[in-house]
């Protein structure tokens, strides 16, 4: 099999190399020349064999995603496939999937989880697409994921759309998992008087404990690599995933509150200083008399 993949950054550049290694012919196209092995994604396109050509797009979502799809939409024919592989809204997936069909070419979209580990453990995918298209590309999905059963790093999760949602769902617990272990990590950090070494104590919990997994595994590794995570910023991104489970969860009135209190907990991690908690501060002032603090001087 022979596919083209868009976007050879992190995650693209190391799922093009776990493909090769299993066997599979990839040809590579990257905005960065000194990463591209085609110039153009005409040339990428004219590079794959026909018919039934492949591919799979892992550029970041949003516009440069539909700055993609607009350009191969011209490049490719009926029948061909495309696959996106970022973390696109499910929502722009099915009007992403309905322009392409316009011309004839399939759209599949994956969510892919492993990150830069994945070329060396495999990768999670849920994919959303037509059953059809499913049985194109399992050469493809079987040699990303991990060794095993196919079911426990692979599904199908239904029409296109599916599969990121299912990764959008899958990245709001992640949210929730880390803020736990972080949250952990203060607790036993400040009682020092008590607790002779944190990363010992996480390092305990990787065997035989309901609270072991790869993340508590990534906990360690950091706290081995940096005690006391003293040379990181507190400062925490959020790419979107997040957002969107919560507002899926509003409009499916289901609660989320563990997920939304981890998002939150990121957007406080921006703040140098809070205006909301200087406002607590103040009424507790009010109506108790209760000391306060004098403002921290600006940077």
């Amino acid at each position: 099999m022979h596919i083209g993949m868009v976007g050879l950054g992190r995650m693209g550049g190391n799922m093009a190399e776990r493909l090769r290694a299993a066997g599979i012919d990839v040809t590579g196209y990257d905005a960065n020349p000194e990463n591209s092995d085609v110039a153009t994604l005409a040339d990428l396109g004219a590079a794959l064999p026909q018919p039934r050509r492949v591919v799979w797009v892992m550029v970041p979502a949003g516009e440069p995603t539909e700055a993609v799809l607009t350009e191969l939409a011209t490049v490719l024919d009926e029948g061909d496939i495309v696959v996106e592989g970022g973390n696109s809204h499910f929502e722009a997936d099915q009007a992403n999937a309905a322009r392409l069909a316009e011309r004839g070419i399939g759209y599949v979209d994956v969510g892919v989880s492993g990150g830069i580990w994945g070329r060396e453990n495999g990768y999670g995918l849920m994919a959303g697409g037509s059953d059809a298209d499913m049985e194109t590309l399992m050469p493809v999905f079987d040699a990303l994921r991990p060794e095993g059963p196919r079911e426990e790093g692979f599904v199908h999760a239904g029409p296109v759309g599916a599969g990121h949602y299912a990764k959008m769902v899958h990245n709001g617990i992640e949210y929730g998992l880390m803020q736990a272990y972080a949250e952990g990590y203060e607790l036993l950090e400040a009682r020092d008087d008590l607790i002779a070494d944190v990363g010992a104590v996480f390092a305990a919990w990787q065997r035989g404990t309901v609270v072991r997994s790869w993340l508590l595994d990534l906990m360690v590794r950091a706290v081995q690599e940096d005690p006391g995570l003293d040379d990181i910023s507190d400062w925490v991104d959020d790419s979107g995933e997040g957002r969107w489970t919560i507002e899926e969860a509003i409009n499916s009135a289901v609660p989320v509150p563990v997920i939304s209190a981890a998002l939150f907990a990121r957007f406080s991690s921006r703040q140098p200083s809070s205006p909301a908690m200087r406002a607590v501060a103040a009424l507790r002032q009010q109506f108790g008399g209760h000391a306060t603090r004098a403002a921290r001087p600006s940077a």
